[in-house]
């Protein structure tokens, strides 16, 4: 919190002056910003990678956060006046449809080639972002779409990011769901076979997604690759039981979020790098010590 432009320290908090205000008003949001959007995105991660078997996927790389987008400028273009509300509703509906889409696609393909569900995925949502795209471009909303899907937390202050809160609660909801994602992860049919009511969980945790990439997008833009190598470091030391992992995968999520965006505002001191850029270049190293490592644990 005392790291930017401005010098400040805590004990500015208990007293009165321009240092305190910016702790409140600016600092601290953005210190629980960055740690609940890194949260939940995490959560977001692993339940997508649960239900479609794969730990190569995330919202960013199924069409989920790009169908998001879509439905924001959907708002944007013909209810221009609409509320936040209205906004969150909308992505959060497009969301789902999008991840939906994305399991009904998945379903189609061999299970002997697992490499195809993720460069399904990146197909899917680069279609639905070119034609977002497309018609960001015919209506000069180029700016607005680049805002949305690049994420940076200098604009994070009081006021404009109490909807990651919102979305901090949906990612402990999923913590009640754990067991039944765990389940769900076995496949449709041993799934129902040990009595899971595999339709209604699938659709809770389809939903738990769709809110958490809408809300985050709506409050600070996409994180590329958070949903994607955080539950894949805490599977691969301590297993796959979502109920043991999700607390640490969220705990893990939020800290690297958080020290990429330190990251962000030291590299080019006193300017700032987005954490999106920043994270984007981490995930993919980590990506690839992932892929090519030797499992640490095994069973």
């Amino acid at each position: 919190m005392a790291i930017g432009a401005s010098s400040v320290s805590f004990v500015d908090l208990f007293r009165s002056g321009e240092a305190g205000s910016l702790l409140l008003v600016s600092r601290i949001p953005r210190t629980l910003a960055a740690l609940l959007a890194g949260a939940s995105l995490a959560v977001a991660g692993i339940i997508m990678q649960t239900f479609v078997r794969n730990r190569f996927v995330e919202p960013g790389t199924t069409g989920t956060a790009e169908c998001a987008a879509l439905g924001i400028l959907a708002t944007t273009l013909f209810v221009p006046a609409a509320p936040l509300f209205l906004k969150m509703v909308i992505s959060s509906g497009t969301a789902l449809a999008g991840a939906a889409v994305f399991m009904m696609l998945v379903r189609k393909l061999p299970p002997t080639q697992p490499l195809l569900v993720p460069l399904t995925g990146l197909i899917y949502g680069a279609t639905i972002f070119a034609a977002t795209e497309f018609v960001a471009y015919e209506y000069d909303l180029l700016q607005y779409l680049s805002v949305w899907m690049a994420a940076e937390f200098s604009g994070v202050m009081q006021g404009r990011y109490e909807l990651l809160w919102v979305s901090g609660a949906v990612a402990v909801l999923a913590y009640f769901f754990a067991d039944r994602f765990t389940i769900a992860g076995f496949g449709q049919e041993t799934a129902i076979g040990l009595g899971l009511n595999y339709r209604q969980v699938l659709i809770i945790g389809l939903c738990i997604v769709a809110l958490i990439t809408s809300f985050t997008i709506i409050t600070v833009g996409m994180i590329p690759f958070v949903g994607l190598v955080v539950p894949n470091i805490v599977s691969r030391y301590r297993g796959d039981n979502a109920r043991e992992t999700l607390p640490l995968i969220a705990l893990l999520g939020g800290a690297l979020v958080l020290a990429s965006d330190l990251i962000g505002r030291l590299i080019n001191y006193p300017y700032e790098i987005p954490v999106g850029v920043v994270f984007g270049v981490l995930g993919t190293v980590v990506f690839l010590w992932l892929l090519f490592a030797k499992p640490a644990r095994n069973g």
